[in-house]
């Protein structure tokens, strides 16, 4: 509180405090808000009213729907140039994106040992703090170096006399990198390393590269992630090219576009997003036809308009396919410059974007679509975390003023939307999300499940919307585009599925055309059992993969008859062909799709479906190394877990605490001959008859996590309760009767008569597969 409040200061503040008021508490800004900080009561409303709108007209304020800010404010990536260092040695840097009118604002450079060095007019990429000091306002990071694109390498060092080398773990490579004596980063010898061209290769010798990241012991966590991107030959390294054209960019300008800037949009998102590439805002339509129904628009970063046919950063964005995100690190389709930056709907700041305005009624149906190309400005970046809060009636300074306005009738909207979704019943899937968190050093902190939040599914059931009016408006027009195809199951799968449901008691039954419906209600029946997460896991593995095409077949576990994704340009190749597609159907410009990319439709197509699929294989095998590297400390402790696959080799265990999946070799679970049932999904001992079979209730020994594998390898202890007995004889206690291997496929079909297992209390949440 002000000092000039506490000793009853009554009358009208003039210009300048407020502005100071505004300065200090930045979450306080409504007319209300402010109002209250002066003691100004009755009739004074009406001047600190015109003095509010004095300060707007002198361009000191900016008003956003009922709150004031201060428009003199940067994005938190944005591009720098430094200048010369000050008296004290100290880098500066001066923005040149700068919206605001007053003076723009100073910036230190904090650089960090790896960075290398600047001097004045150097350009940088950096990430921004806003600070309060005497003289800068901003404290900046090195994102990169514009311009300047060294070659990367990562390798394991080998040290010599002066120096060393690094031999890479690139399959192709063939050459060593030497590394001066004084460019070593302090490298010891065997450990992994990042490191950056220092000088071409001459004619004789080596190129000199000089280390900039030390990763240590290979099979250490931190190196985990940038393994598998040279494993699986994942591009990291953006051409000198594609960035040369990436930092020639400017802001995109009015000219052609709809001026969205008044609409509140705002992007919700993970409090750890790297870009924000959506916004959404939602109200009651005033159309009197449409009683009780929604308007909701879905803006999306106009990516577009920097990436157009035919340039550098079109084949490299369509060479990559997509971006890859892993714990701890994202290799990008698109360089910073875009990514982070012009297609990055940051709070405050003009962005191009292509935006489609979708009518529902009280029933949440959609009645009608329309699509514009605009610009906009995101009153407020927000995440899932707080915008769940405030509307459970806990708003932050921050969601408090938009409370009513925007997030309550979004969340309106999203219930219309879903009851609609309900009706339509697309797959219902229950399977939590698992979450690596790391410390700053790489190391695996904790492994735990996220939460499953309404305002999560709020988003994604608009982006839903969003991708079906972008292919049912393309496919209208005709216009050629890329669709989300999602097949129905083969008969041989459903056929298993069908086996494994009658195995645990529950039924999927045959002779009629399978619909989401008919799986939904097998989850249904499943829910709260001993075997819901089996049945979850194993409708999952019935499901064909998701692709692309230039034909429409429809997206089955959606229900959906047309489906194409349009939400997400920033990190996937086709939405940037459906933005074109919508670009040229709509006359907006020349930057629409081309004709070669129509010509090579099946062949993009065909080739990002694959990037897709290296990507997913990638983070998963990431995924399973940091488990490994994270139980590795742990190997000799007893843990708790489900049988989630059978082989003729061994079990798959799930555990409870990760949902890390380890192998029990099948000549560790005693001496007697296990029979395997591929139908069933069984194995059974010849003498003891002891069967086991998927969903079965486990406690397992941890003997052996291997990081750089990624591979468990677990003892078996206890089946349903019961004590296994120890590899080395025996049958264990008693001698269940035996049966032959057959009785396994009579016992599948019958089981169905005995009804449901027993009931588990486990608390469940829903969870949407993320890649549809």
């Amino acid at each position: 509180m002000p000092p000039w409040y506490a000793a009853g200061m009554a009358e009208l503040p003039t210009k300048a405090q407020v502005l100071d008021w505004i300065a200090e508490n930045p979450t306080q800004t409504s007319k209300r808000d402010i109002a209250k900080a002066f003691g100004i009561k009755g009739a004074a409303r009406i001047d600190l009213k015109r003095l509010l709108k004095e300060l707007e007209a002198e361009g000191h304020l900016q008003k956003n729907r009922k709150n004031y800010r201060d428009p003199d404010k940067l994005p938190p990536v944005t591009v720098l140039q430094v200048l010369s260092p000050d008296a004290d040695g100290e880098l500066f840097a001066k923005p040149l994106e700068w919206h605001g009118e007053g003076p723009e604002p100073r910036v230190l450079y904090i650089a960090r040992d790896s960075d290398p060095a600047l001097g004045e007019g150097d350009r940088i990429l950096g990430r921004l703090t806003e600070v309060r000091a005497d003289d800068h306002q901003y404290e900046a990071r090195l994102i990169r170096r514009i311009g300047h694109n060294p070659h990367k390498i990562l390798g394991i060092y080998r040290k010599r006399t002066e120096g060393g080398r690094i031999t890479p773990i690139d399959k192709g490579a063939d050459r060593e990198w030497q590394v001066p004596d004084g460019a070593t980063h302090g490298a010891r010898d065997g450990e992994l390393v990042e490191a950056e061209q220092a000088s071409p290769r001459g004619k004789l010798g080596l190129p000199t590269a000089r280390i900039v990241e030390r990763l240590g012991d290979p099979s250490a966590p931190k190196a985990v992630s940038l393994i598998a991107i040279h494993q699986h030959g994942i591009p990291d390294d953006f051409p000198d090219k594609v960035i040369e054209e990436a930092d020639r960019m400017k802001p995109a300008g009015l000219s052609g576009r709809e001026d969205m800037r008044d609409l509140p949009l705002v992007t919700i998102d993970p409090a750890d997003a790297r870009d924000h590439d959506d916004a959404v805002y939602a109200h009651a339509d005033d159309d009197p036809k449409n009683d009780g129904g929604f308007v909701v628009w879905v803006a999306i970063a106009d990516v577009a308009h920097y990436v157009t046919p035919g340039s550098a950063l079109d084949a490299e964005a369509r060479m990559r396919g997509n971006s890859t995100y892993f714990p701890d690190r994202v290799v990008p389709m698109l360089p910073d410059r875009l990514s982070g930056d012009l297609c990055s709907l940051h709070e405050g700041v003009p962005r191009a974007c292509i935006a489609v305005r979708m009518r529902l009624n009280a029933q949440g149906q959609k009645v009608g679509h329309s699509f514009h190309r605009g610009l906009m400005r995101s009153i407020a970046s927000l995440n899932y975390e707080e915008v769940q809060q405030a509307l459970d009636g806990e708003p932050n300074d921050k969601c408090g003023p938009l409370l009513e306005d925007v997030l309550q009738p979004l969340r309106a909207a999203y219930q219309a939307a879903a009851s609609a979704r309900d009706q339509r019943q697309p797959l219902d899937l229950d399977l939590p999300e698992r979450k690596i968190v790391l410390s700053e050093t790489g190391e695996v902190t904790s492994v735990r499940f996220r939460d499953r939040l309404e305002t999560h599914r709020l988003i994604e059931e608009f982006m839903v919307l969003a991708n079906v009016c972008a292919g049912e408006t393309l496919m209208a027009k005709r216009t050629p585009l890329l669709l989300r195809v999602h097949e129905e199951p083969n008969p041989e799968k459903l056929n298993a599925l069908r086996e494994t449901a009658a195995a645990s008691g529950l039924t999927l039954a045959k002779g009629q055309v399978l619909q989401t419906r008919h799986l939904n209600k097998l989850l249904h029946d499943a829910a709260g059992t001993d075997f819901a997460e089996l049945i979850n896991l194993s409708t999952l593995r019935s499901m064909t993969q998701a692709y692309y095409s230039p034909e429409n077949f429809g997206h089955f576990g959606l229900a959906l008859k047309t489906y194409a994704h349009f939400t997400s340009p920033i990190r996937r190749y086709a939405d940037l062909i459906v933005h074109r597609g919508l670009i040229a159907s709509h006359g907006w410009g020349k930057d629409g799709l081309s004709p070669d990319d129509i010509d090579r439709l099946p062949r993009t197509a065909e080739h990002i479906s694959e990037t897709e699929r290296r990507s997913m294989t990638a983070e998963r095998d990431t995924n399973d190394r940091y488990l490994a590297a994270y139980l590795s400390e742990r190997v000799g402790n007893e843990f708790t877990g489900r049988i989630s696959g059978i082989a003729r080799f061994g079990v798959f265990v799930r555990l409870d605490e990760s949902g890390a999946d380890g192998l029990v070799p099948i000549r560790s679970l005693g001496n007697e001959f296990f029979h395997y049932d591929r139908e069933a999904q069984t194995l059974m001992g010849s003498d003891t008859g002891r069967e086991i079979s998927l969903g079965q209730r486990v406690t397992v020994r941890l003997s052996e996590a291997v990081p750089v594998t990624g591979g468990l390898m677990l003892e078996l202890l206890e089946l349903e309760g019961e004590e296994m007995a120890p590899s080395g004889g025996g049958s264990g206690r008693g001698r269940p009767v035996r049966r032959k291997p057959g009785q396994a496929k009579a016992r599948a079909r019958t089981a169905q008569k005995s009804g449901p297992k027993s009931r588990s209390s486990r608390d469940k949440r829903k969870v949407t597969r993320k890649r549809r």
